[in-house]
C-alpha cells in the first residue's frame, strides 16, 4: 500500500494507526481527554448560564406592559371602542381590562395587613379604570404611549419608563458580553487542547518526519493525527457533557423547589442542545488542533 493511497486500506491504516497511538500513549490520551473535559466542563456551564440569561432577558422584556388609564367619565361605549382601538394597534398582543373594582381589590392585597387603613374612604373607589397592554417587543412602548395619551378620555398612559431603559441596557450587556464570552471561551478550548495534542505530535515527531521523506502526502500524514485529536476531543466532551448534565439537573432541580416563580429553562430540551454544542465542539476543536499542530513537523 502506498502513502498517497486513499483506498479503503488506507482508511482502515488511519483507524488501526489512531487506536495504536492511544493505547500506545496512554499516559498522555488520558491527560489530553481530562484536558478537553476540563475546558468544555466551563464551556458548558457558561453556555447554560448564558442561555437562562437570555431567556429572563426574554420573560424580563415579556413583562414589559403599558397601563392606559381612562378618566371617571367615559361610557361603557367608548370603553369599548378604545378596546377594539388598541388591540388593532400594531405590534399589541393582549389587552386586559382592569375595572375600578378589581384595581381596588388589587390594591388591598398589595397592603396586606393595612388594608383596614382603605375603610376611611367608605364607598368611594379613587382608582380609575384601565388597560393593560402587552406588546411583541418592548420597544414600541414608548411610540405606543405618546399616540395613546392623545386620544379622548385618556387620562394618561404609563409603562416605567426608567425601569425600561435600565432593563434594555442590562439585557443588551447580558446579551453581548454572553455571546463574546463564549467565543473567548471556544478559542481558549481550542488553546488548550492545541497544545495537548501537540505535545502527543511531537513525541511522535521521528515518524512524522520519516513518512514525510519516504513520500507521503501531508493529508496521509495529517488523517490519523486528525482522528486522534477528533477521538481525545469526543472522549472529553462525552465526560463533560455527562457532569454538566448531572450539574444542570441537581441546581435546576434546587432553584426551581426555592423559587418556583423563577423563570429557568427545563432541561429537555435544553440539555440536548447543549450536549449537542459541547459534542460538536470537543470532536472539531479536536481535528483542528491536531491539524494547527502538525503544521510545523510538515515542513521537512
Amino acid at each position: 500500500m502506498g502513502y498517497t493511497d486513499m483506498s479503503l486500506s488506507s482508511k482502515e491504516y488511519f483507524i488501526r494507526e489512531t487506536g495504536k497511538s492511544i493505547k500506545r500513549n496512554g499516559i498522555m490520551s488520558f491527560a489530553s481527554v481530562s484536558t478537553v473535559a476540563v475546558s468544555l466542563l466551563v464551556l458548558g456551564l457558561f453556555l447554560l448560564m448564558y442561555l437562562n440569561t437570555d431567556n429572563l432577558a426574554e420573560y424580563l422584556e415579556s413583562q414589559v406592559e403599558m397601563t392606559v388609564y381612562l378618566e371617571d367619565t367615559a361610557t361603557g361605549a367608548e370603553v369599548a371602542d378604545m378596546r377594539e382601538k388598541l388591540k388593532k394597534m400594531e405590534g399589541v398582543v393582549q389587552v386586559t381590562e382592569v375595572t375600578k373594582a378589581q384595581a381596588m381589590e388589587r390594591f388591598k392585597n398589595r397592603l396586606g395587613d393595612q388594608a383596614a387603613l382603605l375603610k376611611a374612604l367608605g364607598k368611594d373607589n379613587p382608582f380609575p379604570f384601565s388597560f393593560e397592554v402587552q406588546v411583541d417587543r418592548p420597544e414600541r412602548i414608548k411610540a405606543l404611549v405618546a399616540e395613546v395619551e392623545k386620544w379622548p378620555k385618556v387620562e394618561t398612559a404609563k409603562f416605567g419608563q426608567e425601569v425600561v431603559e435600565h432593563l434594555f441596557a442590562l439585557t443588551r450587556v447580558l446579551r453581548i458580553g454572553g455571546a463574546v464570552l463564549i467565543v473567548f471561551l471556544c478559542f481558549a478550548t481550542l488553546f488548550i487542547i492545541m497544545n495537548t495534542i501537540r505535545l502527543t505530535v511531537f513525541a511522535r515527531r521521528r515518524e512524522v518526519i520519516i513518512m514525510k521523506y519516504v513520500g507521503a502526502t501531508d493529508w496521509f500524514i495529517r488523517w490519523p493525527f486528525m482522528l486522534e485529536g477528533m477521538t481525545l476531543g469526543l472522549g472529553g466532551a462525552v465526560l463533560a457533557c455527562v457532569i454538566v448534565d448531572g450539574i444542570y439537573v441537581s441546581v435546576m432541580g434546587r432553584v426551581h423547589n426555592t423559587f418556583a416563580f423563577f423563570p429557568v429553562l427545563p432541561s429537555w430540551p435544553t440539555l440536548l442542545y447543549a450536549d449537542v454544542f459541547i459534542l460538536a465542539c470537543g470532536a472539531l476543536i479536536g481535528a483542528f488542533g491536531s491539524y494547527l499542530s502538525l503544521k510545523k513537523f510538515l515542513r521537512v
